[in-house]
């Protein structure tokens, strides 16, 4: 199927942040006064939704803005550059040439994804929902809907976490699931998503294409 629009989170599935998640936890968990994810423990809190991850380290949901904001300054504050995942420079390229309106709705700040996008893929973002609570994406995706002038039967929203998946539902429109993200393919593949991706050159087909000649899937720099 072909998207006239493909709306994407940024940590996890854009960007590759998990290995500047997992160096931070241990001060963010002690200034927030939570357990941290020990390192034998990264595969299987893979497998879990942040609810339960929540639970597992003894974090109360009403922590969650404050967590996050702690670790949106750490990452503004981080010198050495985060990168994108491999290839999906080019398939960005690839959707805004072949027509394919893109967005991003997430949870990180405007200025990290800035930084992370980079000048060029962010001229490509026709809009922009930053900030957004983990948990209250929904809202975000239906203003991009509606700012994008997009039937939600012609829109999909990409991530790598279980709450991507409730927020696209909730909101009407499909979830596609990445592969190479914070959750396990598995755990994703039971939110049912209309599309699975296994390598960044496998977006192309937002855009009704073969995917693009396939680089090595993403390195997992995983703890653990």
């Amino acid at each position: 199927m072909r998207y006239d629009l493909a709306i994407f989170d940024l940590d996890g599935t854009l960007a590759d942040t998990f290995p500047f998640f997992m160096a931070t936890q241990n001060e963010v968990a002690r200034l927030h006064g939570f357990a941290a994810i020990a390192p034998h423990e990264v595969d299987r809190m893979r497998h879990l939704g942040p609810r339960e991850v929540m639970r597992h380290v003894g974090m109360p949901r009403w922590k969650l803005p404050f967590v996050v904001r702690s670790f949106m300054r750490l990452m503004r504050e981080h010198r050495d550059p985060i990168p994108l995942f491999d290839g999906i420079g080019d398939a960005l390229a690839h959707l805004e040439a072949r027509g394919v309106k893109l967005a991003v709705v997430t949870s990180n700040s405007r200025g990290n994804v800035d930084r992370l996008l980079g000048d060029a893929h962010c001229r490509r973002m026709g809009h922009f929902e930053c900030g957004a609570s983990m948990f209250g994406k929904k809202r975000r995706l239906l203003r991009v809907l509606r700012a994008a002038g997009v039937p939600a039967t012609k829109a999909i929203y990409v991530g790598d976490q279980i709450p991507d998946a409730e927020a696209a539902r909730a909101a009407g429109i499909d979830f596609g699931a990445v592969a190479w993200g914070y959750a396990t393919r598995a755990s994703l593949e039971a939110q049912r998503p209309a599309v699975v991706f296994d390598t960044p050159a496998d977006l192309a087909r937002l855009a009704g294409d073969a995917p693009m000649k396939k680089p090595a899937p993403p390195e997992r720099t995983r703890a653990g």
